[in-house]
Order: structure tokens, then sequence, then C-alpha cells
């Protein structure tokens, strides 16, 4: 038997033509990253985005662009698999797909979600995605850190 959460995690292909029959109730809210190892920054992070909307889909990188993003040889220690699995797992999830872009530029605007969600690091005035959603009436919104947590601060640790 199948774990339930198991049916939250779908393709990208298959994301988009859920989102476009009307399967989630919106408000959409999306927020993206690589979720490698899941800590209480992110769960934290991931419940707030939700509160903003009626339903909150991730879209996580694939470990192919993970590379990309200069986090190490080694990273993602999570395969994409186990990285969605867990994410699909959280209650406030209700989708999970990935991107193998470097931006998820193109997946934002084929779901159209009503809001963007980042991390409190980030300057939404100055992403494309930024504008993107407020071309269609959708907003941007950074969400501060309230738990200074970080994977790679946590693999640091792991290694001294």
């Amino acid at each position: 038997m199948a774990a339930r959460f198991e049916s939250k995690i779908l393709s990208r292909q298959a994301c988009v033509a859920a989102v476009q029959a009307g399967a989630l109730p919106r408000p959409l809210i999306f927020t993206n990253g690589v979720f490698d190892i899941l800590h209480r920054g992110h769960v934290t992070y991931l419940d707030e985005a939700a509160q903003l909307g009626a339903s909150l889909i991730v879209a996580i990188n694939t470990d192919e662009s993970v590379r990309r993003l200069g986090k190490g040889d080694d990273r993602p220690l999570n395969t994409l698999a186990d990285r969605a699995a867990l994410l699909a797992a959280l209650s406030c999830v209700s989708m999970v797909t990935d991107f193998h872009e470097d931006t998820p530029q193109a997946l934002i605007e084929q779901l159209r979600p009503d809001v963007i969600v980042k991390g409190g690091d980030y300057d939404m005035n100055t992403l494309p995605e930024t504008a993107s959603v407020r071309s269609w009436g959708g907003r941007a919104v950074a969400i501060p850190f309230e738990f200074q947590r970080s994977t790679t601060a946590l693999i640091g640790k792991i290694r001294r």
C-alpha cells in the first residue's frame, strides 16, 4: 500500500494540467526551493506560505539543477524523490512538482498562481517571477525567516 501523501507528488505536466483543470482551490500559492534536508525553518516557512491562500504548490529543483546552483559537488544529499516525499507528507502542502531550469519562471507562467512566495532574503521587486505574477493580478510575498536555519550550515556542523 502506498503512502497517502504520494498522490500529492505530480510531474510538471500533471501539475500544470491539474491546476488548469481547477483541481486545487484558489487562491493558489506557489513557492520553490531545494529543500535538501528539511528543517524547522523550512516547515515554518511553508506553513506560513500556505496560510496566504487555499492551496500551496511547492516546486523543487531537480538534482541536476541543484548542482548548477553551486551548493557543492555532493548536493543534494537527498534525491529528488526523497525531497518530494518529505514535502508532500506535510499537511500544509497541497502539491509537489519539480523544475529543471535555473529558475521557476517558466513553471510559474504555466501555473499562473495568485501569490508567489520566497524567503525573507529575497528582494521580490528584482525577480522576473514577480513581474509575471503581477501581470495577471497576482502578488509576490517575501516571508521573513523566523528561525535562522540552513541546510548548508547544518551540513557544515555535521562535518565538523
